[in-house]
């Protein structure tokens, strides 16, 4: 059954603009993230998410993308997905800069930052926070993704690309070509069983020791600091959150700015397309050389990367603290 699955992936991914992570991925990061709630967090995701989702992150994390063209969301919605770092990968100068990438204010940056407001405010319906519980479900995993914190080449989707024989672009080999094929070759061809698997490397293998450290935002530029007109940067998730929610109920400071936290991930992902992304030869099967045998692990990694981190993100809003080690 999954065969048919990669298969009509593959053939959208050709046709269609790029989306990080593709379905499979995306629901990767949920999942991986259902997996570290604390209970008011998960109380809150079942409640909202509701049958229609199985309440779950996982099957929930897909949708932003499902509306990016519909009526109502097509044209406002598109430019959260991603940031544009106008850096130089192909000479290694890979960086991020909050100004720089994202001075309209319209980013993933900004993005996070509103919906994390209005994910938390009670004022809102209940259809408003779910709106927002799942753009944030949707965008924690997005700048996870290399493509989508780099503005060459459109994020690659205008490099030709092959994976397993069929042409696409860099883009969509990193979001659908290459996941896919690991999901069927690694684990099973099960989503689920993917995002179990993440879930014990971050348990109790290989991620354990690492695992804290993402929970880490020690290495924002000055400039983030001043905007948030503090002496210093959000040093950790619950810092981030915590001065987000203290700004936005005081109603003297209603401008959303980006957070610490979102611009330490978007350099991280940025860093893979200097060391990896752009790494490939001409002519080579991006699926089935060793390039794939590099990108697979950073892919490993980011997803589960920013399904703990979203997890923590929800915690932190509705319990007041990551839970987690």
């Amino acid at each position: 059954m999954l065969s048919f699955v990669l298969v009509a992936s593959a053939l959208a991914a050709s046709i269609q603009p790029a989306v990080a992570w593709g379905t499979l991925g995306h629901q990767t990061v949920g999942y991986v993230a259902q997996s570290f709630l604390a209970p008011k967090a998960l109380a809150f995701v079942k409640s909202s998410l509701g049958s229609t989702y199985n309440e779950s992150l996982g099957p929930a994390a897909p949708w932003a993308d499902s509306v990016r063209y519909v009526t109502g969301y097509a044209g406002w919605s598109a430019p959260l997905h991603f940031v544009d770092a106008e850096d130089s990968p192909l000479s290694g100068s890979c960086s991020v800069s909050e100004t720089r990438d994202c001075g309209s204010g319209d980013c993933i940056l900004t993005a996070i930052a509103n919906y994390t407001s209005r994910v938390a405010k009670t004022s809102l319906t209940t259809a408003q926070r779910t709106e927002a519980l799942k753009f944030l479900d949707h965008f924690l995993g997005d700048i996870g993704q290399p493509l989508h914190v780099e503005a060459y080449e459109v994020g690659g989707n205008d490099i030709s690309a092959k994976c397993s024989g069929t042409t696409t672009n860099l883009h969509a080999a990193w979001d659908t070509g290459m996941v896919s094929k690991n999901i069927n070759d690694n684990h099973s061809g099960s989503v689920t069983t993917y995002a179990a698997d993440l879930v014990t490397k971050i348990k109790t293998g290989t991620y354990k020791s690492l695992a804290s450290g993402w929970l880490s935002c020690s290495s924002t530029t000055k400039t983030a600091s001043k905007r948030f007109f503090l002496p210093a940067a959000a040093r950790n998730v619950e810092e981030d959150v915590h001065r987000l929610l203290s700004r936005s109920s005081d109603a003297t400071d209603a401008t959303i700015t980006p957070l610490a936290c979102p611009l330490v991930w978007a350099s991280e992902s940025n860093a893979y397309c200097c060391s990896v992304v752009f790494s490939y030869t001409s002519g080579q099967d991006l699926c089935t050389s060793a390039y794939y045998t590099k990108a697979v692990p950073v892919i490993d990694l980011q997803i589960a990367k920013q399904g703990y981190r979203l997890a923590a993100w929800l915690n932190v809003i509705f319990d007041g603290a990551t839970n987690l080690p």
